[in-house]
């Protein structure tokens, strides 16, 4: 782990440290379930998780090849587990690691200016969390609509990095601006990266909701140095999986591109939600600049998908993003979906290929910790004078609190 990692870790240690020592004394209650110790004067530590065990039966193959051949398979997708502190209105701090992966997740501290100050100024995080550059890609993993993002959120979304953030949110509109610095926690992705997204909402209550937004980025990757004193240059590779939670299977690669400069990225999004009618659509894109001469590449994508929860129930808003419907019934919140997806990496010399997918899916929510889904994608991608169009079905149990 990387000199910058290790002090944004300490950093938020000690920021937090003061106010669990400070509420130590005053715990009044403890829930069994989910797992939290809630202290005095409103301090909440709290146990999260989120776990997913995925089935995937593919029909059809890639391109023929080996590297292109899909395989039957049933295992964990996720088993995220963290904790939380936080006092509401004040701030709130977490820590979570995917012990699938083997990758940190969010680990940051955000507080809240009006809690602090006395004046609604922003919320301002520090730590890794995720770029605010894409819709899909910055919801969280236990609120996904789909198994699996969209094919254009797969290759373009930047994902987490190390740095600061300043949220500002009023009823009409929402901004987001960051700046991401050294490597993340894993310690890859050395460089530096700037971050927006606004969001104009005219309509955000309970039900109905009107999101249109725009976001953009520019990243600048360093260079690195290895264990026999060799510098790597920055390179970076854009593909997706055909939207299959268990295969490493890419049908469309653009291969690795080395001595970039830059990466600038740039997004649309919209999202409506009427009742238990909903329509979300974003479109992606990439441009890559490169040193020594080299070609510049550019790239894009998009998808568009509409949901309807039957039990009557709304997908949940807020903060510019989505949440899982809370069922109202016995016997859950039903949802059923169709969503449309495509992405283009043919361009400037490179064949890295075109795919467009079609998945219908079907989610059940049992409880706020429960939720089963189903997925079936049809795909179609052609690359360097080649098709593949397999199929997958996917079922999903997901537990999460």
């Amino acid at each position: 782990m990387k000199t910058h990692s290790l002090l944004a870790l300490a950093v938020l240690g000690v920021l937090a440290m003061p106010a669990f020592a400070e509420d130590a004394a005053k715990t009044t209650q403890a829930k069994a379930w989910p797992p939290r110790i809630v202290f005095a004067n409103g301090t909440e530590l709290a146990a999260t998780g989120n776990f997913h065990y995925d089935y995937n039966d593919y029909s059809g193959q890639g391109y023929g090849t080996p590297a292109t051949t899909f395989v039957d398979d049933d295992d964990f997708r996720r088993r995220e587990f963290g904790l939380t502190l936080k006092r509401k209105g004040y701030y709130d701090f977490g820590v979570a690691y995917d012990f699938e992966s083997d990758t940190w997740m969010d680990v940051a501290l955000r507080l809240e200016s009006k809690g602090l100050f006395g004046k609604d100024v922003g919320k301002f995080r520090i730590g890794q969390f995720k770029l605010p550059v894409g819709f899909e890609g910055y919801t969280s993993t236990r609120a996904s609509s789909f198994m699996e993002n969209a094919l254009p959120s797969q290759a373009f979304y930047e994902s987490r990095r190390v740095g600061v953030e300043w949220a500002f949110e009023r009823p009409q509109y929402i901004w987001n601006l960051g700046y991401f610095w050294g490597n993340d926690l894993q310690g890859n992705n050395p460089g530096t990266t700037v971050a927006m997204r606004a969001a104009w909402t005219p309509h955000k209550a309970a039900g109905d909701v009107l999101h249109l937004g725009v976001s953009a980025s520019q990243e600048n990757p360093d260079s690195e140095v290895n264990g026999l004193g060799q510098t790597i240059l920055p390179s970076v590779r854009w593909r997706s999986k055909p939207e299959g939670s268990l295969t490493t299977v890419r049908l469309v690669d653009s291969g690795n591109l080395t001595n970039v400069d830059r990466i600038r990225r740039e997004g649309l999004e919209a999202l409506w939600i009427k009742n238990e009618w909903s329509l979300q659509g974003e479109y992606l894109r990439q441009q890559t600049t490169r040193n020594a001469g080299l070609p510049s590449y550019s790239s894009d994508g998009y998808y568009l998908f509409g949901s309807w929860v039957v039990t009557g129930e709304s997908r949940v808003y807020s903060a510019g993003n989505v949440s899982n419907p809370v069922p109202a019934h016995k016997y859950g919140a039903w949802e059923v979906l169709a969503r449309y997806s495509h992405i283009d990496l043919d361009n400037d010399g490179i064949a890295g290929g075109r795919e467009s997918n079609w998945t219908l899916g079907v989610n059940a929510y049992f409880s706020k910790y429960l939720k089963l889904q189903a997925n079936y994608v049809m795909v179609d991608a052609k690359r360097a004078g080649l098709s593949a169009d397999p199929k997958v079905l996917e079922l999903r149990a997901q537990f999460y609190f």
